[in-house]
């Protein structure tokens, strides 16, 4: 079966798969906090929300499938799922991350994990030299993402599997960027993979939600114990809601790509941009790591200005572009990495790692590119 096909026909597509009888073309939202017990003598499956619910265990089951792996985890957010994930980890121990992941990961490795005494190396995850030489004693997992945001960087995902492979270490992978439908890199062998689905999973702007993928059962027993501990689940509606986004995935990622491959050359030629950053590019230093891991560059990009207030008067004055956090939806939106997505990263860290005044990023939405060609020739004027 076909990747786009599987987006559809999973083993949900009605109620039957949930133990209904109507044979409705879609899983049910079951809005309930707790479930009846019926005889005591015999434990059922769900007895609890925060601990399981039908209608998330049939959204876990199809991001377990996509991905590839062999448990499925949702949660209230992506930094929930996350920091759930990170909970497995234990005080003392050591993390090799990439130096450039989304701000929310950076802040709860660098604030509340830290203050348990979980150690973080920030490397160039792109130099697999550079992953080799943070390994210590006490290392117990490489966290990557790629591309990584917002200047999409691409890691060798092969690479550094095999690194955290011959020393022992779990590896965890964003895939927010790019979706089980492009990148899938619990087949390439890693351990976890986790998702903000608030992004392209969802789709749409209108949920806020996070999964994770564990390749094996007994790591899904890890996460799950902290997902039911922290309890940092989502609701039935929110689940149902990224159960049909996943379902229109393929179109819409492809418009979105599409759309981008036309965005990021126009832009690169541009008087008032100094730098294009998008793996589609022919220029782009990872583009052919990516073309070997994943099936599309995605929907992201970010630019260059010239100057801050060009950066500044393009956000006041486009659009066809929300001047937003987040990314993923339907409508094209552009962030300020400094003032939103990576604030929380101190001034002389951002401007190490290139993420500077005149950084921009885009989401490409559904709009006709040549509208936002248009749109975007004269914010940039």
């Amino acid at each position: 079966m076909k990747r786009g096909t599987k987006l559809i026909h999973n083993g949900f597509e009605t109620d039957f798969s949930v133990g209904g009888n109507t044979g409705a073309l879609g899983v049910p939202i079951y809005q309930t906090s707790t479930f009846d017990q019926g005889d005591l003598s015999e434990h059922r499956e769900f007895d609890y929300a925060r601990s399981g619910n039908p209608t998330r265990k049939a959204l876990e089951e199809i991001i377990a499938d996509l991905e590839g792996g062999a448990k499925g985890y949702a949660f209230g957010s992506g930094i929930a799922a996350v920091s759930s994930v990170l909970g497995i980890l234990s005080g003392g121990d050591h993390i090799v991350a990439a130096e450039d992941i989304y701000g929310g990961s950076w802040r709860i490795l660098n604030t509340f994990y830290k203050r348990w005494n979980l150690e973080v190396t920030p490397v160039d995850t792109t130099d697999l030299g550079a992953v080799k030489r943070a390994i210590r004693p006490n290392t117990k997992a490489l966290f990557l993402e790629t591309p990584s945001n917002p200047l999409l960087k691409i890691t060798d995902l092969a690479g550094c599997i095999k690194i955290a492979q011959e020393a022992g270490l779990l590896t965890i992978v964003d895939n927010t960027f790019m979706t089980p439908y492009l990148q899938r890199p619990i087949e390439l062998g890693a351990d976890i993979v986790v998702h903000s689905a608030t992004k392209f999973l969802g789709g749409h702007s209108d949920v806020i939600f996070g999964l994770a993928v564990t390749r094996t059962e007994e790591l899904g027993k890890r996460v799950y114990q902290m997902q039911n501990g922290f309890g940092a689940v989502p609701g039935p509606w929110d689940t149902w809601l990224v159960m049909r986004g996943i379902k229109t995935l393929r179109v819409r990622l492809e418009a979105q790509e599409a759309g981008a491959r036309k965005l990021a050359p126009w832009l690169k030629a541009h008087k008032n941009v100094d730098a294009v950053f998008y793996p589609g590019l022919p220029d782009h230093p990872g583009r052919g790591i990516n073309e070997a891991q994943s099936s599309g560059a995605g929907a992201v990009l970010s630019f260059k200005t010239k100057t801050t207030e060009q950066a500044i008067r393009f956000l006041g004055t486009v659009k066809y572009a929300a001047a937003a956090v987040s990314l993923g939806g339907v409508e094209t939106i552009a962030s300020y990495p400094v003032k939103m997505s990576h604030a929380s990263i101190p001034e002389a860290e951002r401007l190490r790692l290139g993420i500077t005044d005149t950084l921009i990023r885009i989401s490409v939405g559904l709009e006709d590119p040549e509208d936002l060609i248009e749109d975007f020739d004269e914010a940039l004027k």
